[in-house]
């Protein structure tokens, strides 16, 4: 793994961080991007400047998230892997008993849909030079229909972009990996969640480093990882 290069979107907190320090343990050189570059200073400088950049991006923006992909290889000379998996989570009535203001979730479609699909093509071109890896971060939400949800319907969402990539990667070299994390500690779980059985955000972070250490020929398309204990 010495000297591969990863791109972390969501990198601040939780599973993003989690990956990063498991990555860099593993030899990865990698670039930590969240909205704010301060957000992951720390966490960069934790790992050390020779082995990780802090990177200010949008992922919901285009040249935002273009930018940190180039400014990610002008500083290391090459792309690997790109873990698009920044997201965020609001609670959804289609109804409108609990969220009368349906504009608020223009940000959570906006991060989880079309940043996966930003990252993505942002990324690619890169990774097909280096015959590398994108990995995306799903949910077992994705998998099975929510009530009132549409985070769900935004993971589903990306349920069918990463087949769409996989396909379209076909004689490239590229590799492509769903993560569909169940119920995870992390600061979108609702109230209800919270009383249920959970996974550490190092327990998915495994996971992504298992598929990141196959060989070339091997294309682990997808992962899912529940708590013990979780029905659905």
């Amino acid at each position: 793994m010495d000297d591969r290069v990863l791109l972390i979107t969501g990198a601040s907190r939780g599973l993003g961080a989690a990956t990063a320090r498991l990555a860099a343990e593993a030899g990865f050189k990698v670039a930590l991007v969240a909205r704010k570059a301060e957000s992951v200073t720390p966490l960069a400088a934790e790992l050390g400047e020779d082995r990780a950049i802090a990177v200010a991006a949008d992922v919901g923006d285009w040249p935002s998230i273009s930018g940190a992909v180039a400014e990610t290889v002008e500083k290391f000379g090459r792309l690997d892997a790109a873990f698009a998996n920044a997201g965020i989570g609001t609670g959804t009535s289609f109804f409108g008993t609990d969220d009368p203001d349906p504009t608020a979730w223009e940000p959570m479609v906006r991060t989880n849909v079309l940043g996966a699909a930003y990252t993505a093509r942002a990324a690619l071109p890169a990774l097909k030079e280096t015959a590398g890896h994108l990995l995306i971060t799903g949910s077992v939400a994705g998998r099975y229909i929510r009530n009132a949800s549409l985070y769900s319907a935004t993971k589903w969402a990306v349920t069918g972009m990463a087949g769409a990539i996989r396909e379209e990667a076909v004689g490239t070299g590229v590799r492509v990996t769903l993560i569909n994390p169940g119920i995870t500690d992390t600061d979108i779980l609702s109230d209800e969640q919270r009383k249920k059985p959970k996974l550490a955000a190092d327990d998915i972070a495994r996971a992504v480093l298992y598929a990141l250490r196959q060989p070339p020929s091997v294309d682990v398309n997808e992962i899912m990882v529940r708590p013990t204990g979780q029905v659905l």
